[in-house]
């Protein structure tokens, strides 16, 4: 990107506090942004099946995307993440050259910084010192997928989906928004916890009954942290007192 662009400075400044630039001094921000291009994704779009997108590395600069894998034959799909700003893509690609067979697909509009893969690694050589970001931002993204390892493997769909909600509250007294995901559908949520919509709707129902969670979509708050806490601990629809 050129630095005389009007975009240069929009996209410097929404990027700025993402874990992928944190620490980074100004200069070292600017030539790591110098390296890419700007585009613009239409909601929906599939972004990583164009002609080449599957070599290249994206960074986000507004908007949403869902990372998702998909069954050959029954088409079924589990969402891996959902980006948003600041969010890079594809870190496994970056790291391992090799493909990485996931579709991200477009929740929103989008504004999107991107390079080749090749040459965001050449540049990550040249400057070790990049790594004291990176590495944390590393970190972050495969704790993320060991939890959801984590979450399938010893979980209840019940539990699940409490823990998915529990990462990504914000505190908006009196009540605590769901950030990021609160505008999805149920089958998307669904697809994000390994189940299917109507397992979803029926606990979502219960949970409004018992006054843990209220709204609708795009409008959900979590009334009772405390009863989702104790939802978010049972194994296989086990108590916690009896673990």
């Amino acid at each position: 990107m050129n630095p005389s662009s009007p975009l240069y400075i929009h996209c410097l400044e929404s990027l700025r506090l993402s874990p992928f630039f944190a620490g980074l001094n100004h200069e070292v921000q600017q030539d790591i942004i110098g390296l890419f291009h700007y585009d613009k994704i239409q909601k929906k779009d599939t972004s990583i099946i164009l002609d080449g997108a599957d070599q290249r590395f994206y960074l986000v600069v507004s908007g949403r995307a869902k990372v998702s894998v998909y069954h050959p034959d029954t088409g079924r799909e589990h969402i891996l993440s959902v980006l948003s700003s600041g969010d890079g893509f594809d870190i496994i690609s970056l790291l391992d050259g090799a493909p990485h067979d996931v579709i991200a697909t477009a929740l929103d509009d989008m504004e999107v910084l991107t390079a080749p893969l090749s040459l965001i690694r050449e540049w990550i050589i040249s400057h070790p010192d990049f790594n004291r970001t990176f590495l944390p931002f590393l970190g972050s993204q495969m704790r993320q997928l060991t939890e959801q390892v984590e979450d399938l493997s010893l979980y209840d769909t019940e539990a699940r989906m409490a823990r998915l909600i529990l990462r990504h509250l914000t505190s908006n007294s009196p009540v605590h928004g769901i950030n990021l995901i609160n505008d999805l559908s149920q089958e998307a949520l669904a697809s994000m916890i390994g189940s299917v919509r109507v397992v979803m709707s029926k606990h979502i129902q219960i949970w409004k009954k018992q006054d843990i969670l209220s709204g609708k979509r795009g409008h959900w708050s979590v009334n009772n942290i405390e009863k989702l806490l104790e939802k978010a601990e049972r194994q296989f629809g086990i108590p916690p007192d009896k673990f």
